[in-house]
């Protein structure tokens, strides 16, 4: 199959995909069993990515970004899923994190954290998830109350991406607890976090993802993301489109790493005196994966061009995650299988993507809720 070109991408994008195909392959791909051991990838990976300009690429020059929209972060996002990588929390720290700051920090937050961030000198993470409540953001039980000049955090969080190396924490609190939503706020913390484990997760071993504490913490009262209490509700819903659609892009991006990789492997691989790709039940399953995948790359690719056009809606972007998420299990499972033993086992690349994929209907919203989201627009 020749490789499908989405509308959205020029030349720029062309050498940004070279420059993070490079990366990935010297950097990332080669120390894939290493991350998965240590439960995080190296600390100086960070620095690495920042000192070749790819971290923060959608994020304004002027803040030490790349200057670039999402079509950018989309091109690295699709690089990291070739290279078979789950580990590496950028998608978190430059995609999601950096947007809160320069969405809603004021310029003097912007001009003190972004280019941390840019750089690799800080490590950025967002603290929604509590033990007990996922999904359900206005069930958080996290506490940020005001005392004079400062806040003071009681809490827990847990599932954090990025948790154990992050140096900044985008918290999300009560900041009135006798409120609902509108008693929500986001606060960021340096460093003063308490860490709890680094979680054994069932896929993606070697991405950083653990439970952070919050005892007493007190941060300046500036550290307020909008200039008034009670907005933290309404940025998450202006920000989650985005998260979501960044599953979406790494979703695609498996799917197609998938149906290449199992593509190569039953042209090589023999059976009964012929290659696997001779049988019409591997052909058959192939030409329903490769479809799978041209459907949902062409949806995907909508998305993207709605979101640089400023139209991505909360039920669209809700449609991508859960399609593309789905999709990918479903295709995933299926080269598995043509895989066969070999399929199950770690060392091959596609055990590792099978495993990964399934936690995909599970965060930025369980599918479940984005049915739910989709439901409502009716």
């Amino acid at each position: 199959m020749a490789e499908r070109r989405s509308r959205w991408m020029d030349s720029d994008l062309d050498q940004l995909r070279q420059l993070a195909r490079t990366f990935m392959e010297k950097e990332v791909a080669p120390h894939q069993e290493r991350f998965a051991e240590q439960k995080q990838v190296d600390r100086d990976l960070w620095r690495r990515a920042g000192d070749v300009g790819l971290l923060c690429l959608s994020i304004p020059e002027e803040y030490g970004g790349g200057g670039g929209t999402f079509a950018h972060e989309a091109v690295l996002l699709e690089e990291q899923a070739r290279a078979g990588d789950s580990a590496w929390g950028n998608s978190v720290h430059s995609g999601i994190v950096a947007h809160y700051l320069n969405s809603y920090g004021s310029e003097d937050q912007k001009q003190r954290w972004l280019p941390k961030l840019a750089s690799g000198e800080y490590v950025g993470a967002i603290a929604m998830t509590e033990p007990g409540a996922g999904s359900d953001l206005q069930g958080i039980r996290t506490k940020a109350i005001r005392d004079g000049d400062e806040y003071v955090i009681n809490g827990s969080k847990t599932f954090i991406t990025n948790g154990l190396h992050a140096d900044l924490v985008i918290v999300v609190a009560k900041t009135d607890p006798a409120q609902g939503a509108t008693g929500i706020s986001l606060i960021v913390v340096e460093n003063d976090i308490r860490r709890g484990r680094v979680l054994d997760k069932v896929g993606m071993k070697g991405q950083d993802t653990a439970e952070l504490f919050f005892d007493d913490v007190r941060v300046p009262a500036a550290n307020l993301l909008g200039d008034q209490e009670g907005l933290g509700f309404v940025q998450l819903m202006q920000q989650l489109p985005q998260e979501r659609l960044i599953i979406g892009v790494c979703c695609i991006a498996g799917i197609e790493a998938a149906v290449d990789v199992t593509l190569k492997y039953v042209k090589e691989r023999t059976a009964f005196g012929k290659e696997l790709m001779k049988f019409q039940n591997t052909r058959f399953k192939l030409a329903e994966c490769a479809t799978e995948a041209a459907v949902t790359r062409a949806f995907i690719d909508e998305c993207i061009e709605k979101h640089l056009r400023g139209e991505l809606d909360v039920p669209t972007a809700a449609m991508a995650k859960w399609w593309a998420s789905d999709r990918l299990g479903k295709v995933v499972d299926e080269c598995v299988q043509l895989f066969g033993g070999y399929g199950y086992m770690n060392e091959y690349p596609i055990a590792r993507a099978w495993s990964d994929a399934r936690v995909q209907r599970i965060f930025g919203g369980t599918n479940e809720i984005m049915k739910e989201i989709i439901a409502r627009s009716l």
